[in-house]
């Protein structure tokens, strides 16, 4: 199968239409080709701090000339771009029939905001190039799996190759080719970047194609005066058709070529001029909405790339300081890079809202589930099993009648508070400033088997994701708890400050998803049932009972493993509340209530 040619204009044309349409002119004779552009704009790769920000707004095209470029473009070549930004996203879009394909390099995979970009994009019908410069298997193998799970093409091509000045000839990377081929079985493409006047920038692309690669990407340019950038891996006409011919020949050059390069095929998969490269082309993380202090950065949803001069820290950190529960320390702005100041390690607190005016059940929090503690008790105890969290708070109303709860805190180190007795939001709030709390699991005293593996599984999701609010899906009727941020339930009493149903507090951040980032998570499937583990009847205190003389008789330590295995194995003791629901979720009129005085009016 004779090999497929991409030719790279980059940005020869120095921001002249007429030079593009000049080029496209002097290789219109070259059939079963493609050609790649380079649509960005410059306020979007880069900030005005950085040094080339001027010779971006000098490359720079707009929609209309883009689309005449890409007409002509179209009628001998199969059009291809490179996308780097949301600008080069809307012109993929607004040309998609005259599309090929797409290709990132390297320092664009982490941009997961652009990703998200384009997964409204069809690409049943196009191909998807991956440069994989300066990048480990494992890490390869990761970009890959997102990539091909987020756009779904129809074919995805690995790229070996990166340009440096000079580049190189050991940093050709001719030694990836069967290790690629090895690991992930894809099509290949390589782009060499050699210095377009010597012999090496027609048989560098020769040796790749007699290994296997079946795409090549060359850098050409007009022929006559040397282009303004990227002239250095261009090539002109006159050498780029002794390249296509010989490329058409190739059994003819095999031995010559192979011969020539046997060394470069022993060449580390990745060199120090690799990373280097990455490093001074990578697009720093910089935030593309304010935020304030408290929040969790998310990578999908807060984060842009863009090259500057300012220091910041760079993608991995940013999901490590995460993935050790840090929130930003201090409020900042749009287009700002973040620093290692900016973030704290979260304070985060469980607090548990318990009242004793229960009408159902009356004063069920005090009830004892065993011979030892109350409900209330329990639910505090398991919630003291929760890792990562730095105070259990039992919240409660300055009423008189709950003072009694005082007595029923289970451990000297739980936090009693008393705050209003109607607004729970308030209640929360208040404890939440005297505290400084950044994050907090939300749960209420009917909740005895909360649980701490899907509490810490929950945590992690959170602060991975960068969420304001995160709930789960099928849990169990008691074990379905929340986390919040203190400065999502603090924007809540922005909008709401009068919140007639405080206590459906979640209801408030779920019912307005423009102003919050939700993650709603599936749990394991181990984690899942449709048990009821809350307290509102005499037969849910029935069940309770039962649960907790198994754990005292079998002596066998509380986890969700051990609850599920006894409830598992006595489906008749498991069922005895099954009948039972919950209000606000089968009363209509109460739902649509809630659903009124909780949505904000557009």
């Amino acid at each position: 199968m004779e090999p497929y040619i991409i030719l790279e204009i980059a940005n020869t044309h120095a921001g002249d239409k007429n030079y593009v349409f000049r080029l496209l002119d002097e290789y219109a004779s070259y059939k079963n080709c493609g050609i790649k552009f380079q649509p960005f704009k410059y306020d979007e790769i880069a900030r005005e701090d950085y040094e080339w920000y001027p010779v971006y707004q000098t490359l720079f095209f707009d929609e209309q000339t883009w689309k005449s470029i890409i007409d002509k473009a179209a009628e001998t070549k199969d059009v291809w771009f490179d996308v780097s930004n949301a600008y080069s996203v809307k012109i993929v879009k607004q040309n998609l029939k005259n599309v090929k394909g797409i290709k990132f390099q390297a320092s664009i995979l982490d941009n997961i905001l652009l990703i998200k970009e384009l997964r409204t994009v069809d690409f049943s019908d196009k191909t998807v190039i991956i440069n994989v410069a300066s990048l480990s298997l494992e890490q390869i193998a990761s970009h890959l799996n997102f990539i091909r799970k987020s756009l779904k093409a129809k074919e995805t091509v690995l790229q070996i190759g990166f340009q440096d000045y000079p580049t190189k000839l050991e940093d050709s990377g001719l030694s990836k080719i069967e290790v690629l081929q090895k690991k992930f079985k894809l099509p290949l493409s390589f782009a060499d970047h050699i210095d377009g006047t010597h012999e090496d920038a027609i048989d560098l692309p020769l040796a790749a194609c007699l290994k296997g690669v079946g795409i090549i990407e060359k850098h050409v340019m007009c022929s006559g005066e040397k282009a303004k950038y990227d002239h250095f891996s261009s090539v002109v006409p006159s050498v780029f058709d002794i390249l296509f011919k010989k490329l058409h020949n190739l059994n003819s050059e095999a031995k010559r070529v192979e011969e020539k390069y046997a060394e470069l095929m022993d060449q580390p998969f990745i060199n120090e001029r690799e990373i280097l490269y990455y490093k001074k082309t990578a697009m720093k993380p910089t935030l593309c909405r304010d935020m304030q202090k408290g929040q969790i950065v998310s990578l999908e949803f807060d984060v842009n790339y863009k090259r500057t001069n300012e220091e910041g820290l760079d993608i991995e950190t940013i999901r490590s300081l995460n993935a050790d529960y840090h929130v930003l320390k201090t409020s900042k702005k749009d287009g700002q890079v973040l620093k290692q100041e900016d973030f704290k390690k979260a304070k985060i607190a469980s607090i548990i809202a318990c009242r004793l005016k229960s009408t159902r059940l009356p004063q069920k929090a005090i009830l004892k589930v065993n011979k030892d503690i109350s409900s209330v008790e329990l639910c505090i105890k398991n919630s003291m099993l929760f890792k990562n969290v730095d105070h259990t708070i039992l919240a409660t109303s300055t009423s008189p009648e709950d003072d009694e709860l005082k007595n029923y805190t289970y451990h000297k180190d739980v936090i009693f508070h008393k705050g209003d007795p109607d607004d729970v939001i308030q209640r929360y709030l208040d404890v939440i400033n005297k505290l400084d709390i950044d994050v907090f699991v939300r749960i209420t005293a009917d909740m005895p088997y909360v649980s701490e593996e899907i509490v810490n599984y929950m945590l992690n999701s959170h602060f991975e994701t960068g969420a304001d609010y995160t709930a789960c899906k099928k849990a169990a009727i008691g074990q379905g708890v929340q986390i919040l941020n203190a400065s999502a339930l603090k924007k809540v009493r922005e909008y709401f400050p009068v919140s007639d149903y405080s206590e459906y507090m979640n209801a408030y951040i779920f019912n307005n998803p423009s102003l919050f980032k939700i993650n709603d998570i599936d749990l394991p499937e181990e984690w899942i049932r449709d048990y009821r583990l809350t307290l509102d009847y005499p037969e849910d205190l029935e069940l309770i009972k039962k649960i907790e003389e198994h754990f005292e008789t079998s002596g066998k330590p509380y986890n969700i493993k051990n609850l599920f295995e006894f409830l598992d194995n006595n489906p008749k003791i498991a069922s005895v509340n099954k009948d039972k629901a919950l209000i606000y979720k089968v009363d209509p009129e109460l739902i649509a209530t809630i659903k009124k005085k909780t949505t904000l009016s557009a």
